[in-house]
């Protein structure tokens, strides 16, 4: 392997004013805050949430004993504990204070509070007003030839909430000014064309968030099972809340609720994926992998093979991103296909950058927006479509997650 592909620095939060210092210093005390805040939680809870919010400014402490997962963590975070959260790998550190964040909250149970989402900002997207305004906009199939309406699509759940969704999911053109973002590496077209032609069996989607983003996401899927009458899809969600938006089963359950509310296009789609939902062409899927502080090169058994299955995966969103090519200082340059060579099945990376993390980018684009856009990494105004090769040999897997 190139040695541009195993030299990489991996990402902790230690230079101030980095993506991972913010989220470390500034983002998490903000959403203890605000999970606080969205409910009304007994003193015992909000108690626990101060704590969490002393713990996260030293050093890293395990769970204690009975506490939910304590065996994994123990297992994962054997070298973090009795080091500054700043010094861990940023990866781990987030995982971690999401899993410490929902034991606070009383999400692990036993009690009143097992089970409760604490992330309500999500589900209030979806009761916004102006979005049936944006979805009666949207036409079915789009204004112009299928293919093109395939990159729209492709777009819009690229765009996720970024993306005005009533024009986006009926714009056959999907490009230029436009646009809400600027794509730096463009693979949609041998994207579209390989979903048309040579992935006939098995999609895997494995999504990001909830709220606006999930729903290009579901328009998506619906077209695909609409171009192969023996195509099946399946929808990887998380078994649990996990970062503040990410979807989950009860998620998707809302989300087809207010589009069938919806006229035209967003009903139409609701109906069709519920049917699709009932003969099995949509299947629900999630692992506890979903909320492990690991990257993709440690898929367990069972999900690996379950991946390997499918014709293509979709991966949507920065945070799968990350884990994917590895949470590291690559060169932006680095080969995308380099780095995703070890994952069991053709993979296509739907991703706006929020991080520093970046791959696959021209030379000449990167050297003009590091003198431009100093912050074009993290800013989210970029974005990528990629898609690698498929696979060459088999991998050996990982252990099951126990």
């Amino acid at each position: 392997m190139d040695s541009s592909t195993t030299d990489a620095r991996t990402i902790v939060s230690t230079e101030p004013g980095s993506f991972a210092w913010g989220v470390l210093t500034h983002r998490h005390p903000a959403i203890i805050e605000q999970v606080g805040e969205a409910h009304p939680y007994p003193p015992e809870i909000r108690h626990r949430l101060d704590e969490l919010r002393e713990h996260i400014t030293g050093t890293v402490q395990p769970l204690p004993d009975g506490g939910a997962g304590k065996s994994r963590w123990d297992r994962w975070g054997s070298e973090m504990y009795g080091q500054r959260w700043l010094d861990v790998p940023f990866l781990w550190a987030e995982s971690y204070f999401y899993h410490l964040l929902l034991d606070a909250v009383g999400y692990f149970g036993p009690g009143p509070w097992r089970g409760i989402d604490p992330f309500t900002r999500k589900r209030a997207e979806l009761e916004d007003p102006a979005l049936g305004a944006e979805l009666s906009s949207a036409t079915e199939g789009g204004d112009g030839p299928a293919r093109e309406h395939l990159i729209a699509l492709l777009h819009a759940a690229l765009w996720g909430n970024r993306a005005d969704l009533g024009f986006r999911l009926s714009d056959s053109a999907a490009t230029g000014h436009s646009a809400p973002g600027i794509i730096l590496d463009d693979g949609s077209a041998e994207v579209a064309d390989y979903l048309e032609t040579y992935s006939t069996s098995n999609i895997c989607l494995i999504a990001d968030n909830a709220g606006r983003e999930l729903i290009p996401d579901l328009f998506l899927i619906d077209h695909l099972l609409g171009m192969h009458p023996h195509r099946t899809v399946d929808l990887h969600l998380k078994p649990r809340p996990y970062y503040v938006s990410d979807a989950t089963t009860g998620d998707l359950l809302a989300t087809l609720e207010r589009l069938a509310g919806i006229p035209g296009a967003a009903r139409a789609t609701a109906a069709r994926l519920d049917s699709a939902l009932g003969t099995g062409r949509l299947r629900v899927r999630t692992h506890e992998f979903y909320c492990a502080p690991l990257s993709f090169h440690h898929l367990p058994g069972d999900l690996r093979a379950d991946l390997a299955r499918a014709d293509a995966v979709i991966l949507k969103g920065d945070l799968n991103y990350r884990r994917l090519v590895g949470d590291c200082h690559w060169p932006a340059t680095t080969s995308f296909a380099a780095l995703t060579h070890y994952f069991p099945t053709r993979v296509i990376a739907l991703r706006t950058l929020k991080c520093e993390v970046a791959a696959g980018i021209n030379a000449g684009i990167v050297a003009e927006l590091d003198a431009t856009e100093p912050d074009w990494r993290v800013s989210g105004s970029h974005g990528v479509v990629q898609m690698s090769a498929a696979p060459t040999g088999e991998v050996s897997s990982a252990s099951t997650i126990r």
